[in-house]
């Protein structure tokens, strides 16, 4: 059989799997590519959220999760979104598991790592596809390379929930400028060949993310930061929308907002997946030089630990973890340094309520949820000067300073010192300050929003 026939084989069995499932079904299904649903990141409480609010809101339409968490049960994946993120889902859904999610882990591509994975999603998303054909297809993963799949080959209608663009022009400067960073190697800055080679590359492959991009008929994206990038690559300003993720405010609200002045132990806790981007080992590096001021000076009265907590996806994270702990053993301060790792939902609660500070420092962070629910609990923010904690969360609130936001080592010392040097009455009004202006990001403002924004592609299925 010549390509072209197994081709045309392929259409036909899409278009009788569709008509079957239909006929059987008599109601429309909303499915979303999510293969690492079951990883407790901010990316799948958005996952859960929209699934609860399309369950809520049209009780007459199927929910399909394509995922390839193999490892686990569809209970399993339910009761860690119930752990995890306190979300219980109002109807079953069901789950696609695909085999072949190796082909868009990075790992799998040590060079031309974007181009690689692009390449991964689309062979995957042609697994789901022939696993299952929906009705309306979302990409809640920022796998866009799969819009076009399900719209020309599926005959879908297809939507985006964009979280952070695969290439931004940020990532462009960066290569630009030379400036090495965690995705742009020193060999690689530190050489004109290679940085033009580069540039050439990411050029071309923000062309083809751009077009595949243009594909979806609905695109919502997190935060300021993202709008401004997904617009000037994929060039589809009617169709898209800011949709702030869902932020579980209501849970930390009930945290005391006490005065913090005689505590004997200021604790700072950072949460976030061991990723990194995250960037942990900026935040160890600023915790010791903080300790090390504070022995030398005058400040160093109440004892001070800092508390990393975050979800391991895989062995490369733990392994990630395991240096992170090196590094702490190297500095002399590993008796100083808390690693919480996959906790549930009430040890991340505890653990936010003994907090006084907040940390993150996440370069171009798109959203950063782990930001509001650090102010939702009511601690001292300190984030990193960039993306979505500058221009959207981290932001004057009624004429109120909300937080903090630093950029490198030195500034991030300085930041801690400063907010453990105010007064505690300063300190309380900060965080008042800062819990009062994050409910525009709460899960019922999400979900209004959501619904808002799927509305006219809902509207579009046949029931």
């Amino acid at each position: 059989m010549s390509a072209h026939d197994q081709l045309v084989h392929c259409l036909c069995e899409l278009t009788r799997n569709r008509n079957t499932r239909r006929a059987r079904d008599d109601r429309p299904t909303v499915a979303f590519f999510h293969p690492y649903c079951n990883a407790g990141g901010g990316g799948e409480r958005v996952l859960w959220c929209a699934v609860r609010a399309l369950q809520n809101r049209y009780a007459d339409i199927n929910i399909v999760v394509y995922t390839g968490d193999i490892g686990v049960t569809s209970q399993q994946i339910l009761d860690g979104a119930r752990r995890r993120f306190n979300i219980v889902l109002p109807r079953p859904v069901h789950f696609v598991f695909l085999r072949h999610r190796l082909l868009v882990e990075p790992g799998l591509f040590p060079h031309f790592t974007l181009l690689g994975q692009s390449l991964g999603s689309i062979f995957l998303g042609w697994e789901a596809l022939m696993e299952f054909v929906p009705d309306l297809y979302i990409d809640s993963m920022g796998y866009a390379f799969t819009l076009p799949l399900f719209r020309y080959f599926g005959g879908c209608s297809v939507g985006s929930y964009v979280h952070y663009p695969t290439i931004s022009t940020d990532m462009l400067s960066v290569v630009r400028e030379r400036n090495p960073r965690f995705n742009n190697p020193d060999y690689v800055s530190n050489s004109l060949f290679l940085s033009a080679f580069k540039l050439v590359y990411y050029c071309l492959f923000a062309l083809l993310y751009g077009m595949a991009g243009s594909c979806s008929d609905l695109i919502m994206v997190n935060s300021s930061w993202t709008l401004d990038h997904i617009l000037s690559l994929w060039r589809a300003p009617n169709r898209t929308s800011v949709v702030y993720p869902p932020c579980d405010v209501s849970a930390f609200l009930d945290i005391p907002l006490d005065d913090d002045g005689d505590r004997k132990c200021h604790s700072i806790v950072s949460v976030g997946q061991f990723r990194p981007e995250k960037d942990h080992r900026l935040q160890i590096r600023a915790f010791k030089k903080v300790l090390d001021r504070r022995r030398t000076g005058a400040g160093g009265r109440e004892a001070l630990k800092l508390v990393l907590i975050g979800g391991c996806r895989n062995q490369e994270d733990e392994d990630r973890v395991l240096m992170l702990r090196g590094l702490c053993q190297e500095l002399g301060i590993a008796d100083k340094v808390e690693f919480k790792l996959n906790i549930p939902f009430e040890e991340l609660k505890r653990e936010m309520g003994e907090a006084t500070i907040g940390l993150h420092t996440m370069w171009n962070e798109h959203f950063g949820i782990g930001v509001v629910e650090c102010m939702a609990a009511g601690k001292v923010i300190l984030a990193h000067k960039s993306g979505g904690p500058k221009l959207d969360i981290v932001v004057p609130f009624e004429g109120g300073q909300t937080g903090f936001l630093a950029e490198d080592e030195d500034s991030y010392t300085e930041a801690i010192e400063r907010i453990l040097a105010l007064p505690s009455a300063s300190r309380l009004q900060l965080r008042r300050n800062a819990r009062q202006s994050v409910a525009r990001f709460s899960d019922q403002e999400f979900e209004a929003c959501f619904l808002a924004a799927m509305e006219p592609l809902m509207g579009t299925l046949e029931r």
